[in-house]
């Protein structure tokens, strides 16, 4: 008990030294800030104003970096793919801004060359999808007798893409664009045909019976870019009149399925025209196959046209340019993701020869993935930056120290993978430790910078334990994939 008593008298005494010294803190600056305050009031007014400003500058400043140091700062989220609509200039702000880093924006920017040449030429869009054998090119030969020559004035038009020119009789100029079938297992749309969808005004989805699995699967994927959309049943001479009724009323209720909202003259049954094969019976019991041309009926489907045309131009414009701004960002998107593959590959080759020439040089092997805290901090930074993250200085010392933790478990995995992978170079034989040592620092530091990425891309910030735990049940593959590489890399240091 007398130990007890000792020790709550010495905490006693502590705290009592601590309150003297805490005093006479106190006392000091109050005396020092009463002095300074005294002798500016003395002074001239500016002087004191001066003092004060230089006060307020170094807590705003002191606020800031605390600030910084402490709050997390997450990126602005991806941009989104149709988040809202586009207009030219934010698209065009982002080319330019993407070209400045040196991001390739050609293929964006082609698609906004593509719209500029529409526009200047005026002509309204329509672009014809179905399967295959649908009627799709008898369609439009109907409507343009001479669509078997190629109206090419489009550019970045393709051999599977074919444009042609047709005047209604109102006088409007249209442009009929025929993309390829359908077809296919999978019923899918190919993308140049998704991408003709969103550069048109109208789409008009050419079937010729009830529709399909594939058929409603490409129609939900129509509907996705906000296009009014033309129902047209072909071959209708092949049904009644009451089943041509009953299957336009059932195409209605596939597209509602869907999600689709068609107007009831949206939906129009025709007859393209076109030649079909005859069985002739003659009286002497002979039969021939006689080849005889049906006549087109496509009158509806020109009302329908029509009726589209003269409703207000400007939404159909408005509706081309959201659906080719947004097509543009995406193209700009992948062209960013492609230059940041590039450039992470470049910054984590620098990383891993830097950790290879510091460990050839300390020649002291270790379980610290921080053999070279700022090669790995910088590699961290450099990364972050690359894909728009900011996060704090203590983010990052953490991350790179569970990371730490991590690398001792492994180091042995990274030390065999090592030793094979030298032992893969004809005329090497037996290796020093040290390179062995020093390929496996490369290949920790190559394995981190990988799994960063991945952690990046995926989540969009530097979250540590996240980031930490991938790099760990990533590490493996990770060292197979570049035992090689980091191999040839760490003999040519030795080599210099």
């Amino acid at each position: 008990m007398k130990l007890d008593r000792f020790i709550r008298i010495a905490i006693a005494v502590a705290i009592a030294l601590v309150f003297v010294i805490a005093i006479g803190a106190l006392l000091f600056i109050s005396e020092s800030a009463l002095n300074v305050w005294d002798r500016l009031k003395a002074g001239p007014p500016l002087l004191l104003y001066a003092y004060l400003s230089v006060l307020l500058l170094l807590a705003v400043t002191a606020l800031w970096l605390i600030w910084r140091l402490v709050v997390r700062r997450k990126i602005a989220p991806a941009r989104a793919a149709v988040a809202r609509p586009l207009s030219k200039q934010e698209i065009e702000t982002r080319i330019r801004e993407a070209e400045a880093a040196g991001v390739d924006v050609a293929s964006a920017q082609a698609e906004l060359m593509e719209l500029a040449t529409r526009q200047q030429h005026g002509a309204i869009n329509l672009c014809f999808f179905g399967e295959i054998s649908t009627g799709k090119s008898s369609l439009i030969k109907a409507l343009v007798p001479e669509a078997d020559v190629l109206i090419d004035v489009v550019g970045g038009s393709t051999d599977d893409v074919r444009h042609y020119r047709w005047r209604n009789e109102a006088g409007n100029e249209i442009l009929l664009t025929d993309v390829p079938g359908i077809g296919g297992i999978d019923g899918q749309l190919s993308a140049i045909a998704a991408d003709e969808a969103k550069r048109a005004h109208v789409v008009l989805f050419v079937c010729d019976s009830d529709l399909t699995r594939a058929e409603i699967r490409s129609i939900e994927a129509l509907l996705v870019f906000d296009k009014p959309l033309v129902l047209v049943l072909n071959k209708a001479d092949r049904f009644t009149s009451e089943e041509q009724a009953t299957l336009m009323q059932k195409l209605l209720e596939r597209v509602d399925e869907v999600g689709g909202q068609l107007q009831r003259d949206h939906v129009v049954a025709v007859t393209a025209g076109g030649e079909s094969d005859v069985i002739e019976r003659h009286a002497d019991g002979r039969e021939q196959t006689v080849r005889r041309s049906r006549p087109a009926d496509i009158g509806v489907l020109v009302v329908a046209i029509n009726r589209l045309l003269e409703t207000d131009a400007v939404p159909l414009d408005l509706r081309r340019e959201r659906a080719v701004f947004q097509m543009a960002a995406t193209r700009l998107a992948e062209a960013e993701a492609q230059y940041r593959l590039q450039r992470s590959e470049q910054i984590i080759r620098s990383a891993t020869r830097k950790a290879v020439v510091g460990a050839l040089a300390a020649i002291s092997p270790g379980t610290d993935i921080l053999i070279q805290g700022y090669v790995g901090t910088t590699m961290t930074q450099q990364l972050c930056k690359l894909y728009g993250a900011t996060p704090r200085d203590l983010d990052i010392e953490e991350f790179l120290s569970m990371s730490q933790s991590r690398v001792g478990r492994a180091l042995p995995l990274s030390l065999a993978v090592a030793g094979n992978g030298l032992k893969a170079f004809p005329g090497l034989g037996t290796v020093a430790g040290g390179l062995v040592h020093a390929v496996a620092y490369g290949l920790i530091f190559d394995a981190l910078g990988r799994s960063l990425v991945l952690s990046l891309s995926r989540h969009g910030e530097l979250v540590p334990e996240t980031a930490s735990k991938e790099f760990e049940d990533g590490i493996s593959e990770h060292l197979e994939a570049g035992v090689r590489r980091v191999a040839r890399m760490a003999l040519e240091e030795k080599g210099d």
